[in-house]
């Protein structure tokens, strides 16, 4: 079952300092986390069988699971720092240790991550399992047409779309894997051919809210990585990312401008889906009559052929084979984020 709720939010502002002085962000909720995560590792090593562990289960164990100094050894690491891990003392602990811990618990992803986080620790390592989509996301999609729909996760990588948005954005659609990013791709593509009518203002919001995300995120290979490539690959995002704006999503107003259906006025909406942290949903509604009319040419694909952009550049219409997502529901393919 798939769940997803309407996130409301606030509009674009600049970013201003609340931290008090003298008090660094976060430091009243430490002592918290370290209580939560001496709770839960507490909770994990009880839970495992000793003889499952192929340690001697012996008749004098007075608690359940595993005692501290197996877990220790077992991770290879010293009782003593464990103990004080353990216990929620304030100590330093490193991404390898931390994962020798988590693999001597059994810990599942989630719970990996769940680990790092209260340890403080950003930079999660990636795991073996990937997320995936639940298949009844792409029937939702597919279900919402005319309406141009697509799920992309936190760092705006495009996971999973329907053909009214394939239709709408085919750059987005085709371009590979490595690009296939909505933040990406408005920022590389060409002025001429550019979707975006108010193109300065749309660009600043999604710069702002991404960064809104990348406030949890901070330190993670992958999205300090990607934060980088783009402010080499574009000096428009270089300079609205030292800007430090924040906003936390808000649902604007877009006007998209395409080469065969003229420009379309829309309501962006967005929606979390629960099942896959992190992921969220995209919905473009009409906002006016004009844009009702066309988008019932994406249901009924009566696109016309030729069509062009100002600038001259073709427009490539795709056919239903070349637009169908990673995710498809006839195919059971997985698809990850």
């Amino acid at each position: 079952m798939v769940f997803v709720s309407i996130d409301t939010s606030v509009p674009y502002q600049r970013a201003t300092p609340r931290t008090p002085a003298g008090r660094a962000p976060g430091k009243d909720q430490a002592p918290r986390r370290r209580e939560e995560l001496a709770s839960f590792l507490r909770s994990r090593r009880e839970r495992l069988d000793p003889e499952v562990m192929g340690l001697p289960t012996g008749t004098r164990r007075r608690t359940p699971g595993l005692r501290r100094e197996e877990v220790a050894q077992l991770a290879g690491v010293g009782v003593t720092w464990y103990t004080w891990l353990e216990q929620g003392r304030q100590i330093n602990a490193s991404v390898q240790v931390l994962d020798a811990v988590a693999r001597t618990l059994k810990l599942d992803q989630a719970e990996t991550e769940h680990l790092y986080r209260l340890a403080d620790v950003p930079a999660v390592p990636p795991v073996s399992a990937c997320k995936r989509l639940e298949q009844e996301v792409q029937l939702i999609l597919e279900g919402l047409r005319p309406l141009p729909a697509a799920v992309v996760n936190g760092r705006s990588d495009l996971l999973a779309w329907n053909r009214s948005y394939a239709l709408l954005f085919p750059f987005m659609v085709n371009a590979p894997e490595d690009k296939r990013n909505t933040l990406w791709q408005t920022f590389t593509m060409s002025n001429c051919c550019h979707p975006f009518v108010n193109r300065g203002e749309d660009l600043r919001r999604m710069v702002a809210n991404f960064r809104a995300r990348y406030g949890r995120h901070v330190g993670e290979p992958a999205w300090d990585d990607f934060v980088k490539r783009l402010c080499a690959a574009s000096p428009l995002f270089a300079e609205l990312w030292a800007e430090h704006g924040v906003a936390d999503g808000g649902v604007p107003v877009k006007i998209f401008r395409h080469p065969a259906l003229g420009e379309l006025n829309v309501v962006g909406t967005t929606l979390d889906i629960a099942a896959t942290p992190g992921a969220r949903m995209m919905v473009y509604t009409p906002n006016d009559d004009h844009t009702r009319e066309r988008f019932e040419m994406l249901r009924r694909d009566s696109l016309p052929s030729g069509a062009t952009f100002a600038c001259g550049h073709s427009y490539e219409l795709l056919s239903q084979a070349d637009v169908l997502p990673p995710l498809d529901p006839r195919a059971d393919r997985p698809l990850t984020s």
